[in-house]
């Protein structure tokens, strides 16, 4: 096997990986927040969390945050790659920012947790998938670099969007 082969097959097996552990860990928590499953609170009992947390609407802010992260069952199987790591990115942008003035570690309730998933997100959805996913075995027809880059920039700006209505409600809240 040549040397760039070799290289090729590593690279491919290491997106594999990547997106499995991050594209599980993603599922795991959007399926928490909109089935309850895995002791999840369930979508009412997110969005009672989200309430609390500023995000207005509370419901539809839940619904998207569990929509978002549960496409990380698609970042798994590498299937619509792209889009479903830049979804999982923005909600992580959101989860990043709740988390912020706790610091960086996750031991203090700190951002270290979503923003290495969110940092993830955003390679997988800038590099894509890998020979050794549902995308490849599609061959790679359905997505794109340029879709990456669209689907994370967009996603970046929705992020962008909610995050300043959080923080609208919030000082709305606290001049209350």
């Amino acid at each position: 096997m040549s040397a760039d082969k070799s290289r090729t097959k590593a690279l491919d097996l290491g997106l594999l990986t990547l997106r499995t552990a991050v594209g599980a860990t993603l599922f795991a928590h959007g399926t928490q927040k909109l089935a309850g499953w895995f002791n999840g609170p369930g979508i009412d009992g997110t969005a009672a969390g989200m309430d609390a947390m500023g995000f207005k609407p509370a419901k539809l802010s839940a619904v998207t945050a569990g929509v978002s992260e549960a496409a990380g069952g698609l970042v798994a199987l590498g299937a619509g790659t792209r889009v479903a790591s830049a979804a999982g990115a923005a909600a992580m942008l959101a989860a990043a920012d709740v988390h912020r003035p706790n610091g960086f570690f996750s031991q203090n309730g700190g951002l270290e947790f979503p923003a290495v998933l969110g940092v993830a997100s955003a390679a997988l959805a800038l590099t894509g998938p890998g020979r050794y996913s549902v995308d490849g075995l599609l061959g790679h027809r359905l997505e794109g670099e340029r879709v990456g880059v669209l689907a994370l920039a967009g996603a970046a700006v929705g992020a962008a969007g909610v995050l300043y209505r959080r923080k609208q409600a919030v000082a709305a809240a606290a001049a209350a």
